[in-house]
């Protein structure tokens, strides 16, 4: 692929996120507004943090004069997940060279969703370019289309911050679009491969644990059960293929 198709792919591949990341980020920029910090201070905030659900929580604590602890143990329990977000790519981060930290930096839900789905040609078996995607590939797209999520962000951030100063806004009902962002990825995803044993196990795994662990702390405990699943699963598929 040349680097046009790379950049072109990468964009179209990152318009779900736009669509979530913008009104997302306007929500963020209003809230920071009405918390009484500057459109500097929410660009500042997108720019180096950067976590999506994190920030949300993050102004509360700011505005409420939370201590440095309690900010740093709640970012914890909160990105927590990502930590095993980022297991899925740590063989294509090693290989991306000075690119490696900011890769990690920029590691989100959505930006994983759509990273996981770049392994995944459309019906025809093909991408839609001259080829079906390469490791190589797959790692160059991979790079700008971080690029481009936390432009997204950013502006979608800065945007509610200075609207946020003009215009009295109602936020109810507008964090449902990470939540359509992700439906939408999942079907994609089901309707391309094969084998839905992932996306079974990921479904059954949180519903159980919603149901024990309640709403507020179900999301760590299903990551550990189905990553531990589904490592056991893919090792004993691996050592089947082997035989």
């Amino acid at each position: 692929m040349s680097q046009k198709e790379v950049l072109k792919y990468a964009f179209i591949k990152s318009l779900p996120v736009l669509c979530s990341y913008i009104f997302l980020g306007i929500a963020y920029g209003i809230l920071m507004e009405e918390a009484g910090f500057s459109w500097y201070a929410t660009m500042f905030a997108s720019v180096v943090v950067y976590t999506g659900a994190f920030q949300f929580v993050l102004t509360t604590l700011m505005a409420a004069g939370a201590s440095i602890l309690t900010v740093a143990v709640t970012a914890f329990l909160v990105n927590s997940r990502q930590t095993f977000y980022a297991l899925t790519f740590m063989d294509d981060f090693n290989q991306m060279g000075r690119f490696k930290p900011f890769m990690i930096f920029s590691l989100t839900d959505e930006s994983y969703a759509v990273n996981c789905s770049l392994e995944l040609p459309d019906e025809s078996g093909r991408t839609g370019f001259s080829s079906e995607l390469s490791d190589t590939d797959r790692r160059r797209i991979m790079r700008p289309l971080a690029v481009f999520c936390w432009l997204y962000w950013i502006a979608g951030s800065v945007m509610g911050a200075l609207i946020g100063q003009l215009i009295p806004f109602s936020m109810e009902g507008i964090d449902f679009c990470m939540t359509a962002l992700f439906i939408v990825i999942f079907i994609n995803q089901w309707e391309k491969s094969r084998n839905h044993t992932a996306a079974l196990t990921g479904i059954a795994v949180a519903i159980i644990c919603l149901l024990i662990f309640g709403e507020a702390r179900f999301m760590l405990p299903a990551l550990i059960i189905v990553s531990a699943i589904l490592v056991f699963y893919n090792s004993k598929t691996a050592g089947r293929a082997k035989k």
